[in-house]
């Protein structure tokens, strides 16, 4: 779990590379704006897609030099590590089966990575790219946009200074319904291709995020779990609906819903988290507002940025508070910190932030492959690997 760590002097740009995000991708802009938003990095390279042609094309229209295209990330990974103006860090915004080579060959080569998430598809390549990260001395990121939202952060440390008191339930859920009929187009098609996506459909896609949030704001991860996951739509051949109760080793217990054939569903993330002094409560979709109840008192609405934000947060924040910040911004949290964290160890001071970082990725695939073990199983209780 990544822990806190105070920022430092931004000075010059980072120069920021990306691998994936080229023309029709929904992520990589994301990624670039969120990039952009604090200043912080200046993109100048990019391997933008799987076909050197459609790279090109990517790269030209986001401006960047043509001899910084490149038509494989094995070749941007060697010419920018050989450049004296060469990228200080990439952003990996591919479809999940390639966040593992692409990100092995830039650590390899000592440049930071900022990636997207799931650190792989399988548990046995996250083992194995754990290893290969800490072998390297580049800073590994990853990209759990709910993290950065600043109310996320405010709960998380409302959790670990006592305030709920001790943590007895965590309900998540995260419902879309994109996907309740069978489509086909780029972001349907390889989400739901279990060569490209992994094992886990909406337990990858967006179940890990329900549970890194969890895992995030009350700093507990799950001993074991039983899963039961459905594919409703008929040759589906990964898992659209899936429902996990949750075993966690201080004696709380936990619940975990997460669908992509739910109608009326958006990006409908939420947690309600409940202690013996306290609950909390988050929705994504309404992000600016925690819900807090002391048991036995009025609910409070606490405000991004208004009375009861700690003061720790504020630098999360960027305007007054019922001007809304949302996704975009939690994004740039992410890379805010990301460049705070790659400045203090190129510096060779203390590097740590709340990024979620390879440990996080690592209990990201251990939450899918373990919901697949328990579902095939009956929804027999599984321990999460050790």
């Amino acid at each position: 779990m990544a822990i806190e760590g105070k920022n430092t002097v931004q000075t010059r740009p980072i120069r920021l590379g990306m691998v994936g995000g080229g023309k029709d991708a929904f992520i990589g802009a994301v990624h670039r704006i969120a990039a952009r938003i604090d200043g912080a990095y200046d993109l100048v390279a990019g391997a933008l897609s799987s076909t050197p042609e459609k790279a090109l094309e990517s790269g030209r229209a986001l401006g960047l030099k043509e001899d910084r295209i490149y038509g494989s990330f094995e070749e941007m990974a060697k010419r920018e590590a050989r450049l004296k103006d060469g990228i200080e860090a990439v952003a990996i915004v591919t479809p999940n089966h390639m966040h593992d080579p692409a990100a092995k060959e830039f650590l390899k080569r000592g440049i930071p990575v900022i990636c997207d998430k799931p650190l792989t598809s399988t548990l046995a390549d996250a083992k194995k790219f754990v290893k290969a990260a800490e072998s390297s001395d580049a800073l590994f990121f990853l990209t759990h946009n709910s993290t950065g939202d600043p109310m996320v952060r405010q709960a998380r440390e409302m959790v670990a200074s006592g305030d709920l008191g001790t943590i007895r339930v965590v309900q998540v859920e995260y419902p879309q319904d994109w996907l309740t009929v069978e489509q086909h187009n780029k972001q349907a098609d390889w989400r739901t291709d279990p060569a490209r996506t992994g094992l886990g459909g909406s337990t990858g896609d967006i179940g890990t995020h329900a549970y890194n949030l969890a895992c995030f704001i009350t700093g507990q991860s799950a001993e074991s779990l039983a899963a039961d996951l459905q594919s409703f739509v008929p040759g589906r051949q990964v898992d659209d609906n899936g429902h996990v109760m949750l075993r966690y080793a201080s004696g709380a217990r936990g619940m975990l819903w997460c669908s992509q054939v739910a109608p009326g569903n958006e990006n409908n993330l939420k947690i309600r988290i409940y202690g013996d002094k306290a609950g909390l409560e988050w929705h994504q979709e309404d992000p600016n507002y925690l819900h807090y109840t002391p048991f036995g008192k009025p609910k409070q609405l606490l405000t991004r940025g208004g009375a009861g934000m700690l003061d720790s947060i504020a630098s999360a924040t960027r305007v007054p508070p019922g001007h809304p910040e949302g996704y975009l911004e939690g994004f740039a949290n992410l890379y805010k910190d990301a460049a705070d964290a790659i400045r203090a160890h190129q510096s060779g001071k203390d590097a740590s932030s709340l990024v979620p970082g390879i440990t996080d990725g690592l209990a990201g695939v251990r939450f899918v492959d373990a919901c697949v073990r328990s579902s095939a199983k009956n929804a027999a209780w599984v321990k999460l690997d050790g």
